[in-house]
């Protein structure tokens, strides 16, 4: 099965403009993803999809792949799936551009478990006691499993909720990967917003309100993602540590 990955990459955000572009030990973010993510050997071609010229041109300074997309793509998913046109790849795998540190071993793991089970989606979930996150941070999104480890739901609130007497079950951390079979992602982005979609503004959620199947791969691995600038500190400290090591 022919496997791609692109990272779409946006040169607007609200809480971090250009974090695309942001150096981290003097190197751009999008370089340091791009990189990341071609030490998985599972991928046939790893490519940027960006609607901005300096993304592009980024890209291109580093001998990376970098294609053009539509500004008005409502969503990565859109944008990936414009980027595709014309590839003949069956499992197209969605790398957040804000993962300098993607572990290819996670990506390895998700393609694996995308090409065994008959699932439509794969994503990945961490629990959160090696998180290092906040269950109740409404930005740290949630995932409940079922017993074949399909998404049940995807929340910005606390699941399970913990109640009083009840079975203790850690919460897990959904990780923004995403993996697609490639007629599944041509449907999915065909779907208008979903209502629940709307209301949690995840768009995962899309997938489970028209019967998807998710399947979702649960690692300890941590992720090392960046949200805001403050995060580039944590970054480059793990970095040092890992050099250090």
């Amino acid at each position: 099965m022919k496997t791609i990955a692109v990272i779409p990459a946006r040169y607007g955000s609200t809480r971090f403009p250009a974090k695309p572009l942001a150096l981290i030990q003097g190197k751009p973010m999008i370089q340091w993803t791009y990189e990341s993510t071609k030490k998985c050997t599972d991928f046939q071609d790893v490519f940027v999809a960006t609607d901005d010229d300096r993304i592009y041109n980024a890209v291109v300074a580093f001998d990376g792949k970098a294609v053009m997309t539509s500004p008005e793509c409502r969503s990565g998913s859109d944008r990936i799936w414009e980027a595709i046109q014309g590839l003949d790849a069956e499992l197209i795998v969605n790398v957040q551009g804000d993962e300098p540190l993607i572990p290819a071993t996670v990506l390895h793991q998700l393609v694996a478990q995308m090409t065994e089970s008959g699932a439509d989606m794969g994503t990945v979930a961490v629990p959160f006691s090696v998180s290092g996150r906040d269950p109740q941070d409404p930005n740290a999104v949630k995932v409940v499993l079922d017993n074949r480890n399909l998404a049940l739901y995807f929340s910005r609130s606390l699941i399970p909720f913990p109640r009083t007497g009840g079975t203790t079950v850690e919460p897990l951390l959904h990780w923004g990967l995403y993996a697609y079979r490639r007629d599944f992602l041509r449907q999915f982005v065909s779907w208008p917003t979903g209502k629940l979609e709307a209301c949690e503004k995840l768009e995962q959620l899309r997938a489970l309100e028209n019967g998807a199947k998710i399947c979702v791969l649960t690692t300890t691995e941590r992720t090392a993602d960046v949200d805001v600038p403050e995060d580039i500190a944590r970054v480059e400290a793990l970095l040092d540590s890992l050099k250090k090591n």
